[in-house]
């Protein structure tokens, strides 16, 4: 009951803002970090039971 009385003052939490372009590069360039990491592991495990 609480926690209803706090929120009735601010937005509703399911509308959010439109993100900013920097924020969504800095994005799209950390999941593509990510891939590259996993891509590159993936790789070298191939690479290693191939070689051996």
């Amino acid at each position: 009951m609480m926690a209803k009385s706090l929120n009735q003052n601010k937005q509703p939490m399911n509308k959010q803002r439109k993100q900013s372009k920097r924020q969504r590069r800095n994005k799209i360039i950390v999941y593509l970090m990510i891939t590259a990491m996993v891509l590159s592991t993936f790789t070298a495990g191939l690479a290693y039971f191939i070689n051996s």
